[in-house]
């Protein structure tokens, strides 16, 4: 089983591109922000810590956390956002190392996809035998965000600024898709990449 970490800036179309892959590949896909979330239930160890560091005012009266709010707390405030950082991440991680082992047992895919945006910065490259880029230009994805998402050109703008350089993600990752619009181009880089014709 070859396990592959995808990354990319906002709107590069990594949703569009792993859904190609889960239709035509045997493969498992784990979401870095969807693991989150599983972990941010009642009962997890992710939820305690959270809890414990933020307080109770991000609680529902149900226990769950209070996503929005937990957002707006730490929207920001450094420290903040680095200790939810610091609880959250490794939990995430240790997830998909544990579907990994479980995957790996069963035996049933060829193919571990890990989609996170900061898949190399959390040091993903020790986890995925290698990783893959997904590259769209930034006048490309404004607009795709501005029609998919409703960002404003200034949000599209101030998250790009937060994410990795084009540099950095060519840098570290071994193989880079190219997804400026025709998709059928994409789709036939991708099948050239797994090394077979669907």
């Amino acid at each position: 089983m070859k396990i592959i970490g995808i990354t990319g800036g906002v709107g590069a179309g990594k949703t569009k591109i792993l859904s190609y892959i889960e239709a035509h590949y045997r493969c498992r896909i784990v979401r870095a922000d969807e693991a989150a979330h599983l972990l941010y239930e009642p009962g997890q160890e992710c939820h305690r810590r959270l809890v414990q560091f933020l307080g109770q005012e991000i609680v529902n009266a149900d226990n769950t956390i209070n996503k929005p709010k937990m957002a707006e707390l730490i929207f920001g405030d450094k420290a903040l956002l680095e200790g939810v950082n610091n609880i959250v991440h490794p939990e995430v991680k240790k997830y998909i190392q544990e579907q990994i082992a479980y995957e790996k047992e069963k035996g049933a895919v060829d193919y571990f996809f890990i989609e996170a945006a900061l898949l190399i910065e959390e040091r993903y490259d020790q986890i995925a035998d290698e990783l893959w880029y997904v590259h769209s230009d930034a006048a490309v994805r404004e607009k795709r965000l501005a029609a998919g998402r409703n960002y404003s050109a200034q949000k599209t703008a101030d998250i790009m600024r937060g994410q990795l350089s084009e540099e950095a993600f060519r840098k570290h990752c071994q193989v880079v898709i190219s997804n400026n619009g025709d998709l059928e181009e994409t789709y036939r880089q991708i099948n050239n990449i797994m090394g077979d014709e669907v």
